[in-house]
């Protein structure tokens, strides 16, 4: 063929209507595959926290934490030590001190004796405080860890330590690993819900229920005890629900363009986030309406329908799994005592130990308890020096107390030792990372594959660390 047959050959072939002609197919494929791809964007904005399987079969299916902000005193309510108050007003023993550094008094401090009895309770004659007497009623559908240790001293970073596995801001918190791995069973509620009380939030602030790095769906949604459960959850004056209804329709669609041409995962996230508060209108309200609840049952967590309370939020957390929320953390943030020990444990054991001993009594009840984990503790635990006159402890990492309830724990169980001042933890050591390993092992993970890439290497929530603490698996 000539040169001038190629050309014209060629032009033929690049024509504007040969290109209608012949590529129609190929430009309906693309329009299509377009379409199909800002669909399946728009849906996994609204899958992104169907339920999923684990790695294997869990014992525990959802998780409710109770936190205690502020550290409550070990020496005061688990970890009876009849030696410190023997030695009560004496110097500790210089080889105790070498290498640890307290957060605000002079280690050297003299030693404080415990300010409270103890009583031998349940079968198993398990040692707790006086002020725990409804704890002590529980005490043998409990699992007592005596021996937590953490890396951290002072609020804040111990805070994201226990509840993201870093000291740093921006990792997710244990809800948000929860939810990215197993999804959650509630369509109509957030599965990460958070509730606060005593006299502030958390010291760690947001990021002890944020998602980090994960999808921000995945992040815990904090609920009020009193009134609207979420601010601005009602329509404001002059607005219907038919006029809503198509404010988020349109809404929804714009969001669903720009997410078929930019592939955000935060456009699906605020896809999902309002299409949650929509449904919320009428679950939450509906939640969080004590008044349903029998007289027996108020009774029972010391719960008064309209005043929020460390009890309210406690009953509410029942409420939250049995509608198939994944995760409930209370945040209780009023212990921290470096003085005035003795008032303020007597204060809010007085707010908390009736209601969190009923919270496991009223699961157990329900038949809950066997799939519902319940944990609750704090950052850290107090010195076994005194701080403030005689009436106080300051922050103390290498030792302290938590308890764990249902979810495959085993009941009655008291795990670990500190030495004789409650100073360190010298038996069956559980660090922070080993606690997290193993809420993850109940819930049927593998802590080292679940995970997730972000700033080019996979993350997980006990880092590079912890190993799960068999003892405490029933």
């Amino acid at each position: 063929m000539s040169l001038p047959d190629l050309l014209a050959e060629r032009h033929r072939y690049l024509t504007r209507r040969w290109f209608f002609r012949d590529c129609g197919v190929g430009l309906g494929a693309i329009a299509l595959n377009s379409l199909l791809a800002e669909s399946a964007r728009a849906a996994a904005a609204t899958d992104s926290m169907a339920p999923k399987p684990p790695h294997f079969a869990p014992k525990a299916k959802r998780v409710i934490y109770l936190f205690m902000g502020g550290a409550p005193s070990h020496l005061e309510l688990f970890d009876h030590k009849p030696q410190l108050a023997k030695f009560n007003g004496t110097l500790p023993p210089p080889e105790l001190l070498k290498g640890y550094r307290a957060a605000f008094i002079n280690p050297n401090s003299k030693l404080l004796g415990p300010k409270f009895k103890f009583n031998k309770v349940g079968k198993n004659g398990t040692e707790l405080g006086e002020l725990l007497p409804h704890l002590a009623g529980v005490v043998d559908d409990i699992a007592i860890v005596k021996s937590m240790v953490t890396d951290a001293f002072n609020h804040a970073p111990a805070q994201l330590f226990a509840l993201t596995g870093s000291q740093q801001f921006g990792r997710p918190s244990t809800g948000a690993w929860v939810t990215y791995g197993l999804g959650s069973e509630a369509r109509d509620l957030p599965g990460f819900v958070v509730f606060s009380s005593g006299s502030k939030g958390p010291s760690g602030g947001n990021s002890c229920w944020g998602s980090g790095f994960l999808p921000t769906t995945h992040a815990g949604t904090l609920f009020r005890s009193a009134g609207d459960p979420v601010l601005f959850l009602s329509n404001p004056a002059g607005v219907d629900s038919a006029m809503q209804a198509d404010s988020l329709d349109a809404i929804k669609a714009l969001n669903e363009k720009r997410l078929g041409v930019v592939g955000d995962p935060e456009i699906a996230a605020r896809i999902s986030a309002y299409e949650m508060a929509g449904r919320m209108q009428a679950s939450a309200p509906e939640l969080t309406d004590l008044s349903k609840e029998s007289k027996e049952t108020l009774a029972m967590y010391g719960a008064e329908p309209g005043k929020p309370s460390f009890a309210n939020n406690c009953l509410l957390a029942r409420r939250l799994v049995e509608r198939g929320v994944r995760f409930v953390q209370l945040f209780h943030e009023a212990w921290d005592h470096h003085g005035g020990l003795v008032g303020g444990l007597k204060a809010e054991c007085g707010k908390t130990d009736q209601a969190a001993a009923a919270l496991v009594k009223d699961l157990k009840q329900r038949g809950l308890l066997k799939d519902t984990l319940v944990i609750w503790g704090g950052e850290f635990g107090r010195t076994p020096m005194v701080q403030g006159g005689d009436d106080g402890r300051d922050h103390h990492p290498n030792c302290y107390t938590m308890w764990m309830a249902g979810g495959g724990v085993k009941p009655g169980l008291v795990l670990g030792a500190s030495d004789e001042l409650g100073f360190n933890a010298v038996e069956d050591k559980v660090h922070v990372h080993d606690l997290n390993a193993t809420v993850l092992h109940l819930l049927g993970f593998d802590h080292e594959k679940l995970t997730f890439r972000a700033q080019g290497r996979d993350f997980r929530l006990t880092d590079v660390h912890g190993k799960v603490v068999g003892k405490l698996l029933a």
